[in-house]
């Protein structure tokens, strides 16, 4: 089994800002768990960040109103966890805890406490490193492993990639100079410590593919770099404003030869392939660039400076594309929310502060762009949206739109953004006070946007990919989503069908790939004893008192990966004179009598509920049978459980193809037509420097599609053999080399140059890659979104870091 290393994130606290290439993920592995006591050391604050044309009104529970019968299996578990829970009191002055997994499998945890206070402009502070190799069930104080030296935790934990056992935390400034990092080989085993000959802004960063080799950008905004695992390093470059690693030992970076980086719009895209020997310019008026799949993107500025716009390629920045995607202004952003190597989905922001913008998706290029979702909501000012990749089930994905009447709503996809619908309403929900008529209410699912507007949710929505279906998120039930207290609701079948699962908010876990749910009460005020779980995908839960002194709850701490069964229940605890850090873990392994065996999984088809219908469960092209666990097994799937999966090719209908360049779907229709604004006009395109011209019935198929035969629309692309290039990207490439000595001859060609290639911006940007005849051109899945957003909506539509997930919330950009 490949082995990855793991660092969890459990952020308390963050701000994003708005501004090209947000990257929509959030807590991604690389990031670090940090739980803080408030100034009130009460005041909890909740985790934040820890990633279908069916008719799915049908579906049956896989397991609906069988709760009674898993409730009754467990019994006399009280003892057996009791045997099997640990404490730890971390007796140090600390205000905050950082938690990193170091290697996947391997029990080992790295645990930092930090207090510090600022005193006269100087700051105070002290650091404690503890070790576990037991997945947090006994700590060892190693803090003289790092020459008690404070840890910046801005820095966090730096763990480095693919099992590597490397660690690396970044000390304090060293005489002024530079600042005293410390490094491990051997899973925090022992440290090494080295001076750097600068100071960083920003987390050392690994090379995905090699992980002794580093880098990271100074205070001064130098560029540095070490080839054997911080022991040396080298300033490679001047001024660097972002730096990104890409594949194959490529490192992408924005800089400004003017010496400034605040001045968006004139930097410059360069790469390197041979760390820092060499240097390649790939692209000018940079606004922003990002990394998502096999896609490099840049925001590029207009020879204007009013208007920003889209570029895309797929070779490294050797040959750039425009993306056929609205341009934007100066109050205006892209993010992108999610990105594979086969499509991306694009927020792009609205003009004027409106808080929402359009998602469109590509192809698999990255080159023309459907309409997906309208109405999308995003943040204006901290970089905060609902969309969320359900990674337990292909295909699906969750967001929220502003409603015509202003309510904020649930949306859900279950064929990567071709169609989109309402949350279906739980089978054992009631609707709230925000519902008009009661048999039409829909389920309202809370993420970072809700948690941005200061909503009681003290988590975002848990998927894991090894969970099959599973979904865990936090939700409301009416007509809009509701600033009541949010209850927590689980779907087993991937978005389709939900129950309500526990009531009030609540911190959860997902372990042993599903095969237990674990959950802890959000109650910042009351101290805590209790700790929740569930055998059967959160139909029935079990209460264990796991200790006789209640403590503050700050969070919990599983194993990245969900297949742990050890789960730490992180707080503090107060004495007459000070508070202190408190860690409970608790092994469920020993809950379970026996290992899962073959008649402990049943098969099951996703994204269907009639598997008499042979066109049932076709989706994306192919039908997919997996076996899952049942629920009322009471049994371990184990750390080396793999999904078995049987996919079958399936015919190919129009539901496999989006709406071509120039065509939408009209309402409850599955057929493609033309935008009448655009009957007899020749669609064309600039593409690889070659002008274009389209010829399409007005389908395209879905990237990542698998069908076979079946319905196959014509569509044909013919070179016009005419020359085309934006003059957004290295301008020099207009310019063309001429040999001869004739100087009238000379001026005359350059002349002719000049006023074909400024008649050709023109003609593109009209006809093709801007302005509002540009906005009619796109291929719109659905139209007309319903002011009520009920059932039968066709749909909405319309980008970092986060934040891959995808997660790299800043403003800067994009996808990590």
């Amino acid at each position: 089994m490949k082995t990855v290393c793991w660092c969890v994130t459990v952020l308390l606290s963050s701000v994003a800002l708005c501004v090209d290439f947000e990257d929509g993920g959030r807590l991604a592995r690389g990031a670090q768990a940090t739980f803080v006591r408030s100034h009130t050391w009460r005041n909890a604050l909740g985790s934040k960040g820890s990633p279908l044309p069916l008719t799915g009104h049908g579906k049956v529970k896989r397991s609906e109103g069988s709760a009674g019968d898993s409730c009754g299996s467990l019994q006399g578990y009280e003892s057996r966890l009791k045997d099997n829970t640990h404490t730890y009191a971390f007796n140090d002055l600390s205000g905050s805890v950082s938690l990193a997994w170091v290697g996947d499998g391997t029990g080992v945890l790295l645990v930092l406490t930090t207090f510090q206070v600022p005193f006269f402009m100087i700051r105070f502070g002290q650091s404690k490193l503890y070790r576990s190799e037991d997945y947090g069930k006994s700590f060892q104080d190693v803090t003289d492993l790092i020459n008690n030296t404070f840890i910046q935790t801005e820095f966090g934990i730096a763990i480095g990639p693919e099992n590597s056992g490397k660690v690396i935390l970044t000390g304090d400034v060293s005489e002024g100079k530079g600042a005293r990092i410390f490094r491990s080989l051997d899973f925090g085993k022992s440290f090494i410590p080295s001076d750097l000959p600068f100071q960083p802004i920003m987390q050392i960063a690994y090379n995905p593919e090699n992980s002794s080799i580093l880098t990271s950008i100074s205070i001064t905004y130098d560029l540095w770099l070490s080839t054997d695992f911080g022991h040396s390093w080298k300033k490679i470059h001047d001024t660097v404003c972002l730096v990104k690693w890409g594949s194959a030992d490529t490192l992408f970076f924005t800089s400004n030869p003017n010496g400034s980086c605040s001045d968006k719009g004139m930097l410059e895209l360069r790469k390197t392939s041979d760390f820092g020997q060499s240097f390649k310019t790939i692209g000018s008026r940079i606004y922003s660039f990002g990394l998502g799949g096999r896609f490099i993107f840049a925001s590029v500025m207009s020879a204007t400076g009013s208007t920003r716009m889209i570029h895309v390629s797929v070779n490294k920045g050797e040959v750039w594309n425009m993306a056929q995607l609205p341009t934007v202004g100066h109050e205006q952003f892209y993010s992108i929310l999610a990105a594979n190597d086969d499509m991306v989905f694009m927020h792009v922001d609205e003009p004027g502060d409106s808080g929402m913008g359009t998602i469109y998706v590509s192809d698999d290029r990255g080159i023309v762009f459907s309409k997906s979702l309208e109405r999308h909501l995003y943040t204006s000012t901290g970089g905060d949206t609902d969309f969320t990749n359900v990674t337990s089930l292909r295909g699906v994905y969750m967001t929220s739109v502003l409603a015509q009447d202003g309510s904020v709503q649930t949306v859900v996809t279950f064929d990567q953004g071709g169609k989109w619908r309402p949350l279906q309403k739980p089978w054992n929900g009631e609707c709230d006070s925000t519902t008009g008529d009661p048999d039409r209410c829909s389920l309202h699912i809370h993420a970072s946007y809700s948690t941005s507007m200061m909503l009681n949710v003290p988590m975002l929505p848990l998927t894991e990919p090894n969970a099959v279906g599973l979904v865990l998120a936090h939700g409301s039930v009416g007509n809009a989503v509701s600033v009541l207290s949010p209850d927590v609701f689980v779907s087993d079948d991937g978005g389709y069908t939900w129950s309500r699962a526990l009531k009030g908010p609540h911190h959860y876990s997902i372990l042993d790939s599903g095969g237990l749910l674990v959950a802890v009460e959000h109650t910042p005020a009351q101290p805590i004893y209790q700790i929740k779980f569930s055998t059967d995908e959160g139909q029935c839960w079990h209460v264990f008192n796991f200790t006789d002194e209640p403590i503050y709850f700050t969070g919990l701490a599983s194993e990245p990966g969900a297949r742990s069964m050890n789960v730490s229940l992180w707080g503090y605890r107060e004495s007459m004179l000070s508070q202190y850090w408190v860690s409970v873990t608790i092994d469920f392994k020993q809950l379970f009598s026996r290992d899962c065996g073959e008649e402990d999984y049943v098969q099951w088809l996703a994204h269907s509920d009639d598997t008499s219908d042979p066109a049932d469960g076709c989706l994306l092209g192919y039908k997919e049978k997996l076996l899952r666990l049942r629920k009322d097994s009471v049994c371990w799937n184990g750390r080396d459980y793999i999904i078995t999966k049987q996919p079958t090719p399936c015919p190919c209908t129009l539901d496999d193809f989006q709406c071509d360049f120039g065509f939408y779907r009209a309402e409850n229709s599955s057929e493609c037509v033309e935008q009448p604004d655009l009957k007899g006009h020749t669609l064309e395109f600039c593409l690889h420097g070659r002008k274009e011209q389209l010829q399409t019935s007005g389908y395209r198929k879905i990237p990542g599609d698998r069908c076979e035969g079946g319905t196959m629309p014509e569509r044909r692309v013919i070179d016009l053999s005419k020359k085309c290039v934006s003059n957004l990207l290295r301008p020099e490439l207009l310019s063309e080399a001429h040999s001869g000595s004739s100087a009238p001859v000379i001026a005359v060609v350059i002349i002719v140059l000049l006023i074909g290639a400024v008649a050709g911006v023109l003609l593109i940007k009209k006809y093709v890659c801007g302005g509002r005849f540009l906005v009619h051109r796109y291929s719109e899945m659905q139209r007309h979104v319903e002011a009520n957003g009920i059932e039968g909506v066709d749909d909405l539509d319309v980008t970092e870091a986060g934040k891959t997930h995808y997660n790299d919330d800043s403003d800067e950009d994009l996808l990590a």
